[in-house]
């Protein structure tokens, strides 16, 4: 079992922990990466996923952020996709009305009104460090020099965010995609794209998907899993993702991706 490419999910698939790969995943990685090319796949922004291309050695491959609404290569933008600034005034809006706060993101600049236990885990487990201001002031900021959110991140409690959730599905469905990552949690992208939507862009021409194999965990990367070539979810994959998948690993904690590229895949 060889493929071309392998794209992975950090969060929960890659990293073994909440913020580094194992030294086991290292050497994996740096057994097949001279035969096949290695693309993270990430909501992260992109300063928290160099880290990780740095400790794996692929520092001169792509990475698809922010669920593929910003493609970077190097310095070079190849893809850029945000919510634009009338969508933001009234999530925002919504927001404050059923208590929720709001992480904002664009590129490489994360927005946050205060710190919190949620914020101070994010910091930890991605080893960046957010602007603390007012949305307004973010919103009145980014209005000016036209752009808008890569991702926009809801941080609540389960009541709030089970409230909130319907509200968001009936009202943005259509132009956000929206993924309930924890009790708590709930991420915004731009409609138009995806993690599979990425890596299609990248692989134009050149590759085709049958050439892939995919390792994830989340709801957001069931499509990408799906239509991969080999689709592999990780043990502590939510039972949809598994349910779609080729293969199914050990958990992200054991190692699954190593372990399984040392079983399957032979150089």
């Amino acid at each position: 079992m060889n493929h071309k490419i392998l794209c992975s999910d950090l969060d929960g698939t890659l990293l073994s922990t909440k913020s580094d790969v194992s030294p086991f995943t290292i050497s994996e990685i740096h057994r097949i990466k001279p035969s096949t090319k290695i693309i993270l796949v990430s909501a992260r922004m992109p300063k928290s996923m160099r880290y990780i291309q740095e400790s794996l050695g692929i520092v001169d491959e792509p990475i698809i952020c922010y669920n593929g609404a910003l493609v970077l290569d190097g310095l070079e933008e190849i893809h850029s996709s945000i919510i634009p600034m009338e969508t933001l005034e009234s999530l925002y809006h919504l927001s404050n009305d059923h208590d929720i706060k709001l992480g904002l993101y664009f590129k490489d600049e994360w927005y946050v009104e205060e710190n919190s236990e949620r914020v101070t885990k994010e910091i930890n487990n991605t080893k960046t460090t957010p602007v603390y201001q007012k949305n307004a002031e973010t919103l009145t900021d980014w209005e000016k020099r036209d752009i808008g959110a890569h991702k926009i991140m809801l941080m609540g409690t389960y009541e709030t965010i089970e409230r909130i959730q319907p509200k968001l599905v009936s009202s943005y469905s259509n132009i956000l995609n929206i993924y309930r990552s924890n009790d708590t949690l709930i991420e915004l992208s731009p409609k138009d794209v995806s993690k599979l939507s990425a890596i299609e862009l990248l692989i134009e021409n050149r590759y085709s998907l049958k050439d892939i194999i995919a390792f994830g965990d989340n709801y957001n990367d069931a499509e990408m899993l799906r239509l991969a070539g080999c689709g592999v979810a990780m043990g502590n994959a939510r039972k949809e993702v598994k349910k779609i998948a080729d293969h199914i690993t050990m958990e992200n904690t054991e190692d699954g991706v190593a372990h399984f590229l040392k079983q399957h895949f032979k150089i």
